[in-house]
Parts: C-alpha cells; sequence; structure tokens
C-alpha cells in the first residue's frame, strides 16, 4: 500500500513540474516554423533578436518622455516612435549604430511627445488587418514580410523581390486606418 502512495506522490510532483512544459512545446515549435520559412540564416535570425534586446538595454533610462522602438530585421534597425528633440534623436540612432553586428539603421523617430496607448492600440490593430490582407494574397509569404505600425504609418521590412515589396505595399495602401508606407525592403533576388 505504501508503494502506491508514493508512486502518486511521485507522480504528481512530476505532473506539476511538466505543467507548462505543453506551451513551450507550441511556442518553440511555433518559432521553428517561422524560421523553417524565413529568408534569414537562422544564426540572423537569432542576432536580429539579440540586436532588439541590446538596443533596449542601451536606451534603457537615457531619454526620459521618449517611446523608442526597435525592429532588427538582417541586422537592419528601424527606429520608430517619439523623442523629446532631434538632439535625442541623432543620439539614439548613434547609440544603435554603435551595436555590434548592425550593419545599418533606419532612423524614423519623430520629435514630440509620446504617443497615447488609445493611439498605440489603434496601431496594432492597423497592423493586425494588414498582416491579415496579406495571408493568401497568391504573390509573397506573409512570413516574408514584418510589418509595424506607428503614428498610422505602416513600416514593412524584409527580405523580398520587387514584385513582393510592391504587392505588400499595394495591400498595406489599400487598409483602412493606414495613412502612410514606408517600405523598408532589402530586395533579393528570387
Amino acid at each position: 500500500m505504501n508503494r502506491k502512495w508514493i508512486w502518486i506522490a511521485g507522480a504528481a510532483t512530476v505532473a506539476g513540474l511538466l505543467q507548462g512544459c505543453g506551451a513551450l512545446m507550441v511556442t518553440g515549435a511555433a518559432a521553428t516554423a517561422v524560421m523553417v520559412s524565413d529568408r534569414r540564416t537562422t544564426g540572423t535570425y537569432v542576432e536580429d533578436e539579440s540586436i532588439e534586446w541590446k538596443v533596449i538595454d542601451r536606451l534603457r533610462d537615457k531619454f526620459p518622455g521618449a517611446h523608442v522602438n526597435s525592429t532588427s530585421y538582417n541586422r537592419r534597425v528601424l527606429l520608430t516612435g517619439e523623442v523629446p528633440s532631434e538632439e535625442a534623436k541623432t543620439k539614439v540612432g548613434d547609440l544603435v549604430r554603435g551595436i555590434a553586428n548592425v550593419k545599418d539603421v533606419v532612423n524614423e523617430l519623430q520629435v514630440g511627445g509620446a504617443s497615447s496607448l488609445a493611439s498605440r492600440g489603434s496601431d496594432s490593430l492597423t497592423t493586425s488587418n494588414v498582416k491579415a490582407r496579406m495571408v493568401n494574397n497568391g504573390v509573397f509569404s506573409p512570413t516574408h514580410v514584418k510589418v509595424l505600425t506607428e503614428a498610422g504609418t505602416v513600416y514593412l521590412m524584409g527580405l523580398v523581390t520587387q514584385a513582393e515589396g510592391e504587392a505588400a505595399g499595394n495591400i498595406a495602401r489599400n487598409t483602412s486606418g493606414v495613412v502612410r508606407v514606408v517600405k523598408v525592403f532589402e530586395y533579393v533576388e528570387k
């Protein structure tokens, strides 16, 4: 009888330790699926993630009143958001250029007060709408295009052919809520 209770207690303990593993496995599988269809190498994909974390670390607490987003794709960093002055915009760009393995910085920061949560929510909805319209478009894989929105401006990044870039730009331009489209693509041969 004692062995039965020991076995049950052991099984309960192991089950408790494994409870987050299912979610972790699903997340890992999703990340792997994205990397398989990505035109970047796995090393570049990982480096892009690392660059984004380094930007956060470099900018932490240095620019009060600023709202800075950084997106790295193929070691090219797009800066969006708001900073209090032209001087701050220049300094942010210079700090990011100084990060190891950053090959280019596209500084789209705007001078002004930080955007509201309502504005950011609207931008998130716009991004979702653009991404949804890209599904089954027949010209390019949506996994080849990274979409983000700031103050109604949609930024498109990725490694795409000229035709894919044009198609992505047209989809974004014709999506409700989009004020402007900025293509930050790197073009490749098919």
